[in-house]
């Protein structure tokens, strides 16, 4: 996946998911434009790419408003002389329950999640339309945007929110050979370092020690490099005929990802439906087919 003449731009990428896929990009020959809040760790991310023969610069900013998408934007092509790659991977957390969750952190993260992903694609895409040369535009989901996660509402909005996007982006710029695909990552970071059961593997990664099977399958759980390959693999022109799609990756595990579709259909002859009448469909009709909330794994054995 030769990537070298291609410019690429990578939010939220000063450590973390980011970061690793900041540097596999740069490994495989993009230059990259760097983003994060913390000055001094954008820089040693750019260091640390330009240590091991990338190019690389930082734009620290925070991911959300259309003046900080612009900039991103103009970082790259003023650099750079272009752009060719966006990769929306700024965020934050704020989880608590519904009822303990204050507008403050469902703003915080719906800003730098949802509208900063919005913003950061619509600056890409008036700079890629203008070239007329095409270009790859990735946006991170996660399982919670797919499944549903408890204590996670303003996440779970901004990241169904994101994929939702994603599809309709996919329509509106194929034209401009534009492709935009969600990629959907479980991985060891920051962000999953406080989630109970993945404790352990984290702790193992962190000692340097090998991950189970059942941790690297059917959790899809690794590290953050485990994903960047998916990343590089999107930027590519050998990804040139995938678009509006949904794309799992985690240890050892790729997935796609559908899209929501109708389960059970019946039809009424002709009277609509009273709810006397929806009673009485369901249990025979419809209750089997009740889709699950949060994500299933099978047990470890």
């Amino acid at each position: 996946m030769e990537l070298t003449g291609k410019v690429a731009v990578v939010t939220g990428s000063g450590r973390g998911l980011g970061l690793a896929y900041a540097q596999e990009l740069a490994r495989r020959g993009a230059a990259v434009v760097v983003n994060d809040v913390d000055a001094e760790v954008a820089q040693a991310a750019v260091d640390a790419i330009t240590a091991d023969g990338g190019s690389a610069v930082a734009e620290v900013v925070p991911v959300g408003s259309s003046e900080a998408a612009q900039a991103l934007v103009d970082r790259a092509v003023a650099e750079f002389g272009r752009l060719d790659v966006l990769v929306n991977n700024a965020g934050i957390l704020r989880d608590t329950t519904l009822w303990k969750m204050t507008d403050e952190q469902f703003d915080a993260v719906i800003t730098t999640h949802l509208r900063g992903t919005f913003t950061c694609t619509r600056a890409a895409a008036v700079k890629l339309r203008e070239q007329g040369e095409g270009g790859r535009i990735i946006c991170i989901g996660s399982p919670t945007g797919q499944v549903g996660n408890f204590g996670q509402t303003n996440y779970a909005a901004a990241k169904a929110g994101i994929v939702g996007m994603v599809r309709t982006w996919a329509m509106e710029l194929a034209r401009a050979q534009i492709t935009v695909n969600a990629v959907v990552p479980v991985a060891a970071t920051a962000m999953t370092e406080t989630v109970p059961f993945l404790e352990p593997y984290v702790t193992a990664l962190k000692n340097g020690d090998p991950l189970p099977p059942y941790a690297r399958k059917q959790l899809g759980f690794g590290s953050a490099q485990d994903v960047a390959g998916l990343i590089a693999f999107l930027a590519s022109d050998e990804a040139a005929g995938i678009t509006g799609q949904a794309i799992g990756i985690g240890g050892d595990r790729l997935a796609l990802w559908t899209h929501p579709v109708e389960t059970v259909v019946e039809f009424a002859d002709g009277t609509g439906w009273s709810a006397e009448a929806i009673a009485d469909a369901w249990g025979p009709t419809f209750e089997a087919s009740k889709q699950t909330v949060g994500q299933q794994f099978e047990p470890e054995s």
